[in-house]
């Protein structure tokens, strides 16, 4: 297989650790050139800052850090504001002026387009149509990375997801054991990510584990900050080789290919 240029599109620091981070350290390995664009540098997301610190700038380094860790020729951060935590963003009124959520999409897209036909990408990863687990900026991700796809003539468009179904059937067992925050409601997930008829892509990385958990690690902004255990700090905990079996598989979803369509590589099945 000839080198391919792969871009992977996230929201925000962190998103390419915890969906895509394996994928983007087996394409690098393999020797293909890996690039990663963040929509925004998660300037709102929670975080234990330090004196002097400043949590864009922050984010920013340690997405480089990441990127580095899993071999990405070239980092990008398109400049939108990030959208918040808050379903839709919360009002108008709380999100910044240049909140991703609220960019025109077209221009949006546009700017991407724009990286897509200067590195000849010849694949695109996003997100599914329900930004995963519906936070609008990974929504728009979705939104703005198919139509970029489409202005720069990308041929391939891959979209990280999580297989809901074992993630469900997981969360009602682990709710029998462990009580949940008031506002975490398993139910939301039964139409979150994708369904497991509808992922194409179920990608093994647990050789590049490794990569994935330094990934993880990278993100230390993301660990801490607010009134419960965050998610990231949780993931670091999990011992190595439960690690390697839970972290392991990568998912995507390739609307071109038909339903039930199993592969294992995203390569595979490369258009003619």
């Amino acid at each position: 297989m000839p080198p391919r240029t792969a871009v992977f599109f996230h929201a925000h620091p962190d998103d390419e650790a915890l969906l895509t981070a394996g994928t983007m350290a087996m394409l690098a390995a393999e020797g293909h050139r890996v690039v990663l664009v963040v929509a925004t540098a998660g300037e709102r997301g929670l975080a234990e800052m330090g004196p002097g610190e400043e949590l864009r700038a922050t984010r920013l380094k340690e997405l480089y850090e990441s990127a580095a860790l899993l071999g990405c020729a070239r980092v990008e951060c398109l400049g939108y504001g990030d959208s918040g935590l808050s379903p839709q963003g919360g009002s108008a009124e709380e999100r910044p002026d240049d909140a991703f959520i609220d960019a025109d999409s077209e221009q949006a897209a546009g700017k991407l387009a724009a990286i897509l036909e200067e590195e000849k990408a010849d694949l695109l990863s996003i997100y599914d149509p329900a930004g995963g687990y519906g936070h609008p900026d990974h929504v728009q991700v979705h939104r703005v990375g198919r139509r970029a796809a489409e202005i720069a003539g990308t041929p391939v468009v891959l979209e990280a997801t999580v297989n809901r179904d074992p993630l469900v059937r997981l969360l009602k067992l682990a709710g029998k054991f462990y009580r949940f925050p008031p506002e975490f409601d398993v139910r939301t997930f039964e139409s979150a990510y994708s369904a497991s008829e509808t992922i194409t892509h179920r990608v093994n990385v647990r050789k590049y584990a490794k990569q994935k958990r330094a990934s993880m690690s990278a993100h230390a902004s993301q660990a801490t900050g607010g009134d419960s255990d965050r998610t990231l700090a949780v993931m670091l905990k999990v011992p190595g080789p439960i690690y390697r079996l839970v972290f392991g598989t990568e998912w995507y979803v390739r609307r071109d290919l038909p339903p039930g369509t199993r592969l294992s590589h995203p390569l595979d099945q490369w258009p003619k």
